[in-house]
C-alpha cells in the first residue's frame, strides 16, 4: 500500500504541495487526475524518491521511500519525459537495468520485445516516440516490481500498443498484486482502468474515491464537468 500523509513540499515562496494526504491500496490501480501546475510532477518526485518532503510522510507498505534503496529496487517508474543513454540499445540498457534491479526477469523482457516488435540492438535514440515509450515500459516492466509510477503512460501510443499496455499492467495487478498509481491529465482515458482516483489541485487532493462512485453522485454529469467541478472545490455556475 501507498500512503501520504500531510505531505507539504515549497520551492522558495511557492507551495507546490500542501498537507496532501493519498491513498493506493495494495494490488489496486489509482488515477491521479490534475491540470499543469497542480503538482502532479512534484508529487511523483517525491514518490519515487527523487526530492525529500519538507514536512509528511510517503510510506511503500510502511517503509520510507526517501533514499531507501530497497524500496527503489522495487518500483517501476515511467517519466513523462524519457531518458536514454545516448548511444544504448535496448539490449544494452537491459544489462545496465539488470544490474540495479534483484528481480529482473529475463524471460520477460526477451518476450515482451519480441511481442512489441522492438529491435533490441538498434540505438534507442533513433526510436519514434512511441517506441521509446515502449521501451521504457517493456524495461520497467521487467524487473517485475510491486509498485509503479507512471506519468502520462499512453501519450505517443496507438490505440492497439495501449491496449497492450493496459493488458500487462492489469495482468501484473492481478497476478501479483501489483500497485499502481498513474499520473494523467485525461479523466476518461483512466475510466475503466482504475479502481480509484484522485483529484489534484492546487497541492491538495480536492477528491479521493472509486471513479464509479463519483460518476454516481454526478450521474447526469459528463466525466470533463465532473472534473472540472471537483477542480472548481465543487462550485459550478448556475
Amino acid at each position: 500500500m501507498i500512503q501520504v500523509k500531510g505531505l507539504t513540499k515549497k520551492f522558495g515562496d511557492y507551495t507546490a504541495l500542501n498537507g496532501l494526504d493519498l491513498n493506493v491500496e495494495t494490488g489496486s490501480v489509482y488515477g491521479l487526475i490534475g491540470i499543469n501546475g497542480s503538482g502532479k510532477t512534484t508529487l511523483i518526485k517525491q514518490l519515487t524518491g527523487v526530492l525529500k518532503p519538507d514536512a509528511g510522510e510517503i510510506t511503500f507498505d510502511g517503509m520510507n521511500t526517501y533514499d531507501n534503496v530497497e524500496v527503489k529496487q522495487r518500483t517501476g517508474y515511467i517519466p513523462d519525459e524519457l531518458y536514454f543513454f545516448g548511444n544504448y540499445s535496448l539490449k544494452n540498457m537491459a544489462s545496465f537495468y539488470k544490474g540495479l534491479y534483484k528481480n529482473w526477469n529475463e524471460q520477460r523482457f526477451e518476450e515482451m520485445v519480441a511481442d512489441f516488435g522492438l529491435s533490441k540492438t538498434g540505438r534507442i535514440s533513433r526510436f519514434s516516440k512511441g517506441m521509446q515509450k515502449q521501451a521504457a515500459f517493456i524495461l520497467a516492466m521487467s524487473t517485475m516490481p510491486d509498485y509503479l509510477i507512471l506519468d502520462e503512460p499512453i501519450d505517443g501510443l496507438d490505440p492497439i500498443m495501449r491496449k497492450k499496455l493496459w493488458g500487462y499492467i492489469l495482468g501484473d495487478v492481478a497476478d501479483r498484486k501489483l500497485t499502481v498509481l498513474i499520473s494523467s491529465h485525461n479523466l476518461r482515458e483512466l475510466e475503466g482502468i482504475c479502481d480509484a482516483v484522485g483529484i489534484l489541485n492546487k497541492g491538495k487532493i480536492q477528491f479521493e474515491g472509486k471513479l464509479d462512485e463519483l460518476k454516481d453522485e454526478m450521474k447526469d454529469m459528463s466525466l470533463e464537468e465532473i472534473f472540472i467541478y471537483e477542480m472548481e472545490g465543487g462550485a459550478v455556475d448556475e
